[in-house]
């Protein structure tokens, strides 16, 4: 709320003797009463969670909250709007004016179940959307749970408009069908997909990959509706979660129903740009499928990790210089303040210029519930230390480093220019 001080009231009362100011210092209050409320960050419509855990909970900083139940998000930001897709019956995608919301529901992006016919068409999962080439990308995957019988399939729109998709079908096949003898999806699962353009060339990259052999990237041809070369592909492996104890040699192919080696909890791939580094994301851990009486030992449900390379391809290695393909990855963002977030993952960077990057997931609040439906929208600003991201803390969000109280700063800049414009008017 702006006051007024006995001066600038008193100033005020003089400039009205002046017939020419009347009208003027209307406009002024106009302006502080419309302008106001916008010097202050947007309310939102669910509370935050509050810092009342213990010190060793409090490691990493609470998110602010999306006000989206949501499981596996994907957001970009076009034509000063936020659209988010997540995991849902024929893709359910939504846009917003923050982060924050409110969302509304745009529709879906499937009006019937996929046309890969494979696990359920009807819910795909873990959407990843790309605007290029003025074209909306939607890639998705469908799978036989619990196995690698999986696909990577894409949808196209010229405007993101409700039955304006066009379905593609499969981009690439594991455990069965069309190319799945094809190395590397022979040893892969195809969920997860994910989709970068490298800012050196503006070439497209595929990273996909769970479990069994964990993260992939296969090149993409430049319209992005097929792999490049598809029948050898260019592929990179990116990481690799080593099991002590176990044999951590490649096969040569993998069951589709089962992992002789033991399992390797990566997925959740995204890989994200700032010079002179790319960053390979990912979540580790066990996702989902919880109730209050069986969750994992703790430490070993989802969390948020990450490592860098100076090619796109890699090797990506996290800040202990350990590579991600021999078990490295350290952690960005976990479970914190004594469940209040949980299991943190299914994530995405958005990117932005002269802006914070973001980074946003999903995660439990288990004083709210632990199954997949209580899956909750997460974003956190990042800050880089040494070359390394990190979730900045609410006083670093507002001490006048770069964060998203930059657009509060822009208004209440603008508020105090429109307001000085009148004050030239009057005297000069």
């Amino acid at each position: 709320m702006f006051l007024l001080t006995t001066s600038a009231l008193g100033g005020l009362f003089a400039l009205l003797s002046r017939a020419r100011a009347v009208p003027a210092i209307i406009a002024i209050l106009t302006t502080i009463t419309v302008f106001a409320p916008f010097a202050t960050a947007a309310p939102t419509t669910t509370t935050e969670p509050t810092a009342t855990a213990t010190p060793a909970a409090n490691q990493y900083p609470l998110p602010h909250v999306g006000n989206l139940q949501v499981h596996d998000p994907s957001i970009i930001f076009y034509n000063n709007t936020y659209y988010l897709f997540k995991g849902a019956p024929f893709i359910d995608y939504f846009k917003a004016p923050n982060m924050d919301g409110p969302w509304t529901k745009v529709g879906t992006v499937l009006e019937a179940p996929s046309i890969i016919d494979k696990g359920n068409p009807r819910r795909p999962w873990a959407p990843t959307i790309i605007h290029r080439n003025n074209m909306f990308y939607c890639f998705y995957a469908v799978t036989q749970g619990g196995t690698r019988n999986s696909s990577i399939g894409v949808a196209t729109s010229p405007t993101a408009e409700p039955g304006t998709w066009t379905d593609h079908g499969a981009l690439i096949n594991t455990g069965a069908g069309p190319g799945s003898d094809i190395h590397p999806y022979t040893v892969s699962n195809a969920i997860d997909p994910s989709v970068f353009i490298d800012p050196a060339d503006g070439k497209p990259w595929l990273t996909f990959g769970s479990y069994w052999t964990d993260i992939w990237q296969v090149p993409l041809t430049d319209d992005m509706l097929a792999i490049e070369n598809a029948n050898a592909p260019a592929a990179s492996h990116l990481s690799f979660l080593t099991l002590p104890g176990k044999n951590n040699a490649m096969l040569k192919s993998y069951p589709v129903d089962s992992d002789p080696q033991g399992e390797r909890p990566e997925e959740g791939s995204w890989i994200s740009y700032k010079e002179p580094y790319y960053y390979l994301w990912f979540s580790r851990g066990k996702c989902c499928g919880f109730t209050e009486k069986n969750l994992p030992p703790p430490g070993q449900e989802y969390a948020i990790h990450v490592g860098r390379a100076e090619n796109i391809s890699g090797p990506y290695v996290d800040r202990n210089g350990q590579q991600l393909l021999r078990g490295g990855g350290h952690i960005v963002y976990a479970s914190n303040h004594d469940g209040q977030v949980y299991a943190p993952g299914g994530l995405g960077v958005l990117s932005r210029d002269n802006e914070p990057d973001i980074l946003f997931y999903h995660y439990l609040n288990k004083t709210i519930g632990v199954k997949d439906e209580d899956a909750l929208l997460g974003f956190n600003y990042l800050k880089y230390e040494d070359g390394w991201p990190v979730p900045m803390t609410r006083e670093e969000e507002t001490s006048g480093s770069p964060s998203h109280n930059v657009g509060d700063i822009v208004r209440r800049k603008g508020l105090a220019l429109f307001t000085a414009w009148w004050v030239w008017f009057l005297f000069f």
